[in-house]
């Protein structure tokens, strides 16, 4: 599984990145995590809204922080929301 996080770096962005890190840990899922803070970049996910998170390519959170539960719970249903 691909997680990227979308955002400039913000704080909001960070947190979120922090987040996921943690589900990924506390899950025990396979993943791989990369920031993409280049706004080209992420404009190809057609965000409109950052902090985001997509999972294999797809676009699953946008324009919040989320919880750790709301992403245990997206990657324990395959990124699938």
């Amino acid at each position: 599984m691909k997680i990227a996080i979308l955002g400039t770096g913000c704080p909001k962005c960070k947190q979120t990145a922090e987040v996921v890190r943690l589900a990924v840990e506390q899950t025990g899922i396979e993943a791989t995590i990369h920031k993409v803070e280049d706004i080209q970049e992420i404009v190809k996910f057609k965000v409109m809204m950052t902090p985001a998170v997509a999972v294999d390519g797809q676009v699953r959170i946008s324009g919040k922080v989320p919880t750790v539960e709301e992403v245990k719970a997206l990657l324990a249903h395959g990124g699938e929301a």
